[in-house]
């Protein structure tokens, strides 16, 4: 591996854990978005001629950022007894589908 593609990986795990972190589900969608971005961006960089590995990561880091804080949909999950997820809406659980 080459100096360029280390710092993107490293780059791409520090963004994506720093949202396991938190628990607001904007923040933690925009730093899972980042992270995929930057992975993403670093592996077009290194194929796209005249773009750079660094580049690439961080074009695809704020893309992935924007994209990943865009869809979040700002609910808290829980699971019950069984194992299965829900959310609470309006005082009573709504079950998500496998």
């Amino acid at each position: 591996m080459t100096n360029r593609w280390m710092a993107a990986a490293c780059l791409s795990a520090a963004i994506g854990l720093g949202g396991c972190a938190s628990s607001d589900p904007t923040v933690r969608g925009a730093a899972r978005g980042a992270g995929f971005g930057a992975a993403g961006g670093a592996v077009a960089g290194a194929l796209v001629p005249g773009l750079g590995v660094a580049e690439g990561a961080a074009i695809g880091a704020a893309g992935g950022a924007v994209v990943g804080g865009v869809s979040a949909d700002n609910r808290r999950y829980y699971s019950d007894s069984r194992g299965r997820r829900y959310y609470m809406e309006n005082g009573r659980r709504v079950y998500t589908p496998r």
